[in-house]
This record gives structure tokens, sequence and C-alpha cells, in this order.
């Protein structure tokens, strides 16, 4: 098994950053799998998780922030084509909320208003979406509580919780640690006074009898993460004698500990349950996602199985202003490549990441539902019609084929237009 390590990890490709990609000589796509004992089905190990960030706000919506958040730079000011803080345009229709924007009407000549996140409606609509998707759960980012933000992040989590029970879908909290100056201590208050009630929900996330909880952005190497491996193995042994089941967003090349990885965190990720690495920025086609299944996943495999982790890499739409989608084939490759990887569950990133595009929940669907003249891609952008709802879809057949419902396939079996 270790020589077996040893040659993968020689045979890796050259390691990139976190916005950058390292070009992948193209490959043939590789027929072979990986085999492994994992942890047994639970909320997380054979399912299918969307990240779900929950921080869409606007003036008159209630909330305790009131402001754009989100939306605009200038959370004070509505969002405007010269205050905007997204790269894709949401679909609407299905809010009975919605606030005004200074974009122009759309093509249809509706007015161009967004969602908010503090809409008890819009929360519901959009679990009812991963029910009906065949999403098994979310996991709620929180980042540092403190400040501004503090008290929509806290009012969030009370409706995800309602919104999971109410649609029979798992959640469990994601903390994003960026940032995070006080984290070793604040977390743990931050866990014991307020979050860690919510795993008496009927719909928290367990995995191996355990509550699960995420903690994202150790070892990755940048000003933002500036943590020692000692004081992340204290958060982490820490939540584990509380109980739970840790999960680690971590560095893409984490087993290799260069480029996005800090080194000497081996001892970090080995006290992980489960091990989640990032992906946003790494690929943008299906050539690239089969250059690391060769190269970097299947060995990420091996080594997650030889010492007792549970491995849960991200599937990715594609950013849709980079016009990286390919009307779905580039994420359909991912689902296909992680599934005969071996890996025990799947992360989407993200559900309403429409900050960076690389959001599945409902979308533009054409040029008609976007903001005349804003410059917004639709999901049409590559001449092939795509339903609003068409990566929900596209994300439950891959659900569907990495648990065995349907059969191992490269070739996608959703069709872009119902």
């Amino acid at each position: 098994m270790n020589a077996l390590v040893v040659i993968i990890a020689m045979c890796m490709v050259s390691g990139c950053s976190k916005k950058g990609i390292t070009p992948i000589k193209t490959v043939t796509p590789p027929t072979d799998t990986v085999d492994r004992t994992p942890s047994p089905v639970g909320d997380v190990v054979g399912k299918v998780v969307v990240g779900y960030q929950g921080w869409f706000a606007a003036i008159g919506d209630g909330s305790p922030i009131n402001l754009y958040w989100h939306w605009a730079n200038t959370w004070e000011q509505e969002p405007s084509p010269t205050n905007t803080a997204i790269d894709a345009w949401p679909d609407v229709r299905d809010y009975t909320n919605t606030f005004p924007t200074q974009y122009a009407n759309l093509n249809n000549g509706q007015p161009a208003n967004v969602f908010s996140s503090f809409s008890d409606q819009t929360v519901d609509v959009q679990f009812k979406w991963m029910k009906q998707y065949g999403i098994d759960g979310a996991a709620l980012q929180r980042f540092n509580p403190s400040g501004i933000e503090g008290p929509i992040r806290d009012a969030m989590a009370a409706k995800v919780k309602i919104a999971a029970e109410a649609n029979g879908v798992k959640f469990y909290i994601m903390y994003d640690v960026s940032g995070w100056t006080n984290m070793q201590t604040e977390i743990k208050t931050d866990w014991t006074n307020k979050m860690s009630v919510y795993i008496n929900s009927s719909a928290y996330a367990k995995q191996n009898g355990k509550p699960v909880v995420c903690i994202w952005g150790f070892g990755f190497n940048d000003d933002n993460h500036n943590f020692t491996s000692a004081q992340c193995v204290d958060v982490i042994k820490w939540f584990q004698s509380k109980g739970c089941y840790v999960i680690g967003g971590v560095p893409t090349h984490w087993r290799d500990q260069n480029s996005d990885s800090r080194p000497g965190f081996m001892d970090t990720y080995k006290a992980m349950d489960m091990i989640s690495p990032w992906m946003v920025g790494r690929i943008s086609n299906a050539n690239e996602s089969d250059g690391f299944f060769s190269n970097t996943n299947k060995a990420d495999e091996v080594f997650c199985a030889a010492n007792g982790i549970d491995y849960q890499p991200c599937v990715l739409p594609g950013d849709l202003q980079a016009r990286q989608r390919a009307h779905g084939d580039f994420m359909w490759r991912q689902f296909y490549n992680m599934t005969r990887a071996g890996a025990q569950g799947l992360y989407i990133s993200m559900f309403d990441e429409y900050n960076e595009g690389n959001q599945i929940a409902k979308t533009a669907e054409s040029q008609d539902f976007v903001p005349a003249g804003a410059g917004f891609m639709s999901l049409d952008e590559d001449g092939t019609a795509c339903s609003a709802d068409y990566y929900l879809r596209l994300t439950g057949d891959g659900a569907k084929m990495f648990k065995g419902l349907i059969p191992l396939t490269a070739t996608r079996p959703t069709k872009p237009t119902l």
C-alpha cells in the first residue's frame, strides 16, 4: 500500500495556487477504480451534500443586518452594475418576497429583483429544492460570528434548522475559519454557547452516531489562515472530545503539503474523521478533472483508506461567467471520476454561490431573465438551452450514480431542458 502511494505521488502534477490553475496535459480517462472499506453509510458517508451560504440579505427584509449583504460591494446601497458582488443572476420566480435593485429591468421586461436568504419562504423553497432533486444535506457555512454579521448568521442557523426539519433534509454546521484571529478559543465558545443546541434536531447530520461538524480552512498556505498545526489539532481534538465527527475542508494539495498547503500539517490532516479537499479554481474542464483523478484523487483515497479517514471530494458546476460549464459535461465528469475513485461522500461547491458563479440553485436560463445590459451570462451561454433548474437536476442524477442507483457512465444522462 505504501509503495503504491509513493508511486502515485511521484506522478502528480505540479501544484497550483488557490486562484491560479496549472495546465494539465491531455490524458486518456482512466478505467481503474479504488476499493476500500469505508465508514458505514450515514448522513455524510454515502451521501451528497451541498455547501449552503445563506448569506444574502436586502434592505427592508426584516433581518438584523438590513443591508444588501453579499449582493453589493457597498451594502448600504441597492446593487447595480457599478455596485455588484455577484457573477451570476438568480432565477427568482419561485420566491414570494423579492427586493429592488438599481439594475435595468430583465430583458423580458420584469423588474430585476433579488431574494433575501433571511426570508422564511426563501429558505423553505431552497430546502424544498434539495429534497425534490435528491440532495441529502446542506453544510451551513458559518464564519467568525462576531461583529455586524453575527446576529444574522445566528438567525440563519435557526431558519435552516426549521427548513431542514420541514423538508426532510439533513444539515450540519460548517465553520469557515478564514481571517478568524482568535479562532482557537472563540470557535469552542461559539459551539458551546450557540451551535451545539442544533445537534438535538432530528435533521442534524450524524455520522457513526456522532453529530457532524466541518471546519474549512486549516492548513491553507496564505495570510488568511495563520494557524499552527498544533492549534488546529487542538480544535479538532476538542470537537471530537465533545462527541463530534469532524470533517476538514483542506487544501487541494494537502497530502503533499505543498502549493496551497502549508508544510508540516500532516498531524492536522490525520486528526480529521473525513477530508474534503477544495477544488474551486483548480479545474475548469473535463480534461482537467481527468488529470486530477489520475494524479491526485486516487492517491488521496488510497492515503485516506490507509489512515482510517473518510474522503469527501468537491464537485463543482463551474464558473458560469468564465464559461466553464459546457452545459453540464464538466460537472458530470467530476461525478463520474469521484464515484469511480471510491469517494465516501461528495461535497457540492456550492448551492447558492452566486458571488463566484459556482451555484447550482436556480439561475437565469436565458438572456430573457438577465438584467438588460448587465453582462451576466445565462445558462445557455454556449448555445445549448438549459432550464433554470438544470444543475439541480444534474446534481440529483449525479447522486443517483454515486449511490449505485443508476449505472456508472461517463455520458451525462440529464437533458439540459425538460
